[in-house]
């Protein structure tokens, strides 16, 4: 899916993953991640498409509020699971959206 942001300007994280061949509880953590992340004040929606290279771009309408959704407690368990059982490699950007386009919304 497509996620429908509201005009610029607001801001993106960036996270690209290489994974390793352990499963062992991901979908599920990424799925729990996403619901957690619809919670927090300040998300506008991700984007993510998975495969040995995994790409997730969450949007947020501010800074502080990346910075809320970075300390929430199952988020840093998650981000600590990742490093020990998942990832190869990962990294992570945040941007500033300043304009945007669209089609066939």
């Amino acid at each position: 899916m497509i996620a429908n942001t509201p005009n610029p300007p607001y801001y993106a994280v960036i996270f690209t993953t290489l994974r390793n061949n352990i499963d062992d509880g991901y979908v599920e953590m990424a799925r729990r991640m996403v619901e957690l992340a619809k919670q927090q004040p300040g998300f506008l929606g991700e984007e993510s498409a998975r495969d040995e290279l995994g790409i997730t771009v969450s949007y947020w309408e501010s800074l502080e509020a990346m910075k809320e959704w970075k300390q929430n407690i199952d988020h840093l368990q998650a981000q600590k699971l990742g490093k020990e059982k998942w990832y190869k490699k990962y990294k992570l950007r945040v941007v500033h959206v300043v304009r945007d386009a669209e089609f066939g919304f």
